[in-house]
């Protein structure tokens, strides 16, 4: 008897070819393994005749131990032989199988519950036989409960889960991933990975999974952003994926796990964003209002704003807040702006569509810019639309230019200090795909509010300076271009860290015999009374040289006017020229020492006696004389011109010397050569100069 002499009773045979694959030489499925099902048959008396290695592992005998013998008297309890029989002769006779669970008795004595399915076999010759399977009871209740909680965790489960065969084609997917991307189950199976990922990086995915596969090493907490297909909005997924293996280790797939983390996603991002707002106004805290400049102020903020805020920034303030004129216009008029600063991220023809930094425009009073001024309220238009750009650009050719240049957001925020309006914070947005909203317009004010109070500090402080400059340079003289055997040339120069007037003042003289007095002085301090000092003390020096009087007297006169000027100390050098000789009489009270140059010869100071300077009283001073030959330089200054914080003074007078070195050049020349190469931008005094050449 063979086992191809078998088979079920009423089965139909299947033949390749019917629609059923024929065999094939892929691994077997351990599934059948795992379960280690056995198979018994025996003939209508009851006896083995057929046992398989699975009979032999569950029950503990072996196949010469088991055929031929009695199965019941094997393999059943005295107990429960009366029950096992009944069932036997049932299925025997009626051909009915039965199915169940049965205590049977193993090889060491213990009993064991089974799973049994028994069935009747007829061979060829119409003999009977009886077909039993059984499997451990407890094994297959294990696998069953295991199975059961699969499907509920795959089926109930809210992460998306699937699974994919080699080729990393779907073979299921469960309900929550069918909610999350949108795809129903039966359009995922079949179907390759790539086919319903909505990542534009899919191909770095396919690859990680492919290595996956290969090590078995699983990927775990991968975070990926796209657009499901059923949704416009931008999601965040956080995806993992694991290798799975069948007991004996053969690859059977991979196991996908998709977690809605979107959420989360946004609230990091808004954290992100939160965090680059409040970096970029401490960065604006030290950058902006570095100085007292409105234009440096302006484009300060314009490289803070681009590109963090906006792709294109223009920073336009009222030509009359410039001015410092307060002047009410209607709320509906036109508005003259000049452009201080213009920034882009990237080029653009949009910066053609904009006025250069010191440009005037006129704005009408429908244009969004000059609405924002006009209110003192931002202006935001999220979507920019064809007619929105006619309100934003100064005419039609600037329209023009920023559709071309895909304006699609626009945002104008007021510049205001101490309540009034300067002016606007000018933004656009282009490749910026984002449109402005309304965290961006609390960012935009706060910008705003900090540099319109800078720009306010350096417009009074330009208007105060500009006035001040004004009446120093109207209280300096506007000496006679000719003077006998001399030529000429003056600088005056105000600090540049304030904005008070200085006491610093030079004078030319023309006194009788065609001789000259020459003058330098610097009232110590600065402010109106310094310059009105200075001023009552130029005009006595004038009066004074009118008598003829030697250097000496000049200064004591000037000494006791003086001492009843205030607190003041004033330094003070008065020399007189005289062509027909050649000399020069100098006196000095408590002054730097004039330097004197010549061709072919060393540039020095001259050696004068200090003396004491102006308002300390009482005490002489004395006259030198100096020859002057052909070519000679004179050189008188005050020491803003050589003193500094951080270099001393001797070295100071050094590099004054090293620039005098060749006195033929014109003295217009060795006017800027001294200032521009002595003097520093954050010099905090001004600086009178003085420079004679003998004829």
């Amino acid at each position: 008897m063979t086992a191809e002499s078998f088979q079920a009773k009423d089965a139909e045979p299947v033949q390749p070819g019917d629609g059923v694959p024929g065999p094939q030489s892929s691994a077997p499925i351990g599934l059948l393994d795992v379960l280690s099902v056995a198979a018994i048959v025996l003939d209508s008396q009851g006896r083995i005749v057929f046992w398989t290695p699975q009979a032999e592992e569950l029950y503990g005998y072996t196949a010469q131990e088991a055929l031929g013998e009695f199965a019941a008297r094997l393999l059943i309890r005295p107990e429960h032989l009366q029950s096992v029989l009944g069932l036997f002769a049932e299925v025997l006779q009626t051909g009915r199988s039965w199915a169940g669970t049965f205590p049977i008795r193993h090889k060491d004595g213990s009993t064991r519950l089974m799973e049994f399915r028994n069935m009747r076999l007829l061979n060829d010759v119409g003999e009977v036989y009886a077909l039993g399977l059984a499997a451990d009871h407890t094994l297959l209740q294990r696998v069953e409960t295991d199975l059961a909680l699969c499907e509920r965790l795959i089926n109930q489960s809210p992460i998306g889960l699937a699974l994919m065969d080699p080729d990393l084609r779907f073979l299921l997917v469960n309900p929550a991933l069918e909610r999350i991307d949108g795809i129903p189950a039966e359009e995922h199976v079949g179907r390759h990975l790539r086919d319903t990922l909505p990542f534009s990086d899919v191909d770095t995915i396919e690859s990680a999974l492919h290595q996956v596969l290969t090590t078995g090493t699983p990927l775990l907490d991968q975070y990926h952003v796209g657009h499901a297909p059923s949704s416009d909005r931008e999601r965040a997924w956080s995806l993992s994926f694991y290798r799975l293996e069948d007991p004996g280790g053969r690859v059977l797939g991979a196991a996908a796990s998709v977690v809605d983390v979107t959420e989360r996603h946004r609230a990091a991002t808004e954290a992100d964003r939160a965090r680059r707002r409040l970096a970029l106004i401490a960065d604006a805290s030290t950058r902006v209002g570095t100085t007292l400049e409105v234009e440096q102020t302006a484009r300060e903020l314009a490289e803070i704003a681009a590109p963090e805020l906006a792709d294109l920034v223009v920073v336009d303030v009222l030509d009359s807040a410039l001015a410092c004129r307060r002047t009410r216009k209607p709320d509906n008029g036109p508005e003259l702006f000049r452009a201080l600063a213009l920034k882009a991220a990237h080029p653009t023809v949009a910066l053609r569509a904009t006025e250069a930094p010191g440009d005037l425009a006129a704005y009408d009073g429908d244009r969004l810019v000059t609405l924002c001024v006009h209110t003192g309220r931002p202006v935001l238009v999220r979507d920019v639309g064809q007619d929105d750009l006619r309100r934003i650009a100064r005419d039609a050719e600037g329209t023009e230019l920023l559709a071309q240049a895909g304006v699609h957001s626009y945002l104008a925020v007021p510049l205001i200090a101490h309540g009034e309006v300067l002016g606007a914070l000018d933004l656009k947005r282009t490749r910026n795909p984002v449109p402005f909203d309304q965290d961006d317009v609390v960012l935009a004010s706060e910008l705003a509010s900090r540099a319109a109070v800078a720009i306010d500090n350096a417009r009074w402080f330009q208007s105060v300076r500009n006035t001040a400059l004004t009446l120093q340079r109207s209280l300096l003289p506007d000496h006679p271009p000719h003077h006998t055997g001399l030529e000429l040339a003056s600088r005056y120069q105000p600090a540049q860290t304030t904005s008070e007037v200085g006491g610093d003042w030079y004078d030319v003289i023309p006194l009788s015999d065609d001789k000259t007095a020459l003058v330098v002085g610097d009232v110590m301090g600065n402010g109106i009374d310094a310059a009105a000092t200075m001023g009552r003390l130029r005009t006595a020096t004038c009066a004074y040289a009118d008598l003829d009087l030697e250097p000496e007297a000049v200064l004591q006169h000037l000494d006791k006017i003086t001492c009843d000027l205030e607190h003041y100390i004033v330094t003070c050098l008065y020399g007189v020229y005289d062509p027909h000789t050649g000399k020069c009489r100098i006196a000095n009270a408590g002054h730097m020492p004039p330097a004197l140059a010549g061709p072919g010869r060393r540039p020095r100071l001259l050696d004068l006696p200090p003396g004491a300077p102006l308002g300390v009283g009482g005490i002489p001073f004395e006259t030198t004389t100096t020859e002057l030959d052909p070519g000679d330089l004179l050189v008188l200054y005050t020491d803003g011109l050589v003193e500094t914080r951080h270099h001393a003074i001797d070295d100071r007078l050094n590099v004054l010397l090293s620039f005098l070195d060749e006195p033929q050049r014109p003295l217009e020349e060795i006017c800027d050569l001294l200032l521009y190469g002595l003097r520093h931008p954050d010099d905090h005094d001004d600086v009178a100069l003085l420079v004679a050449r003998a004829q």
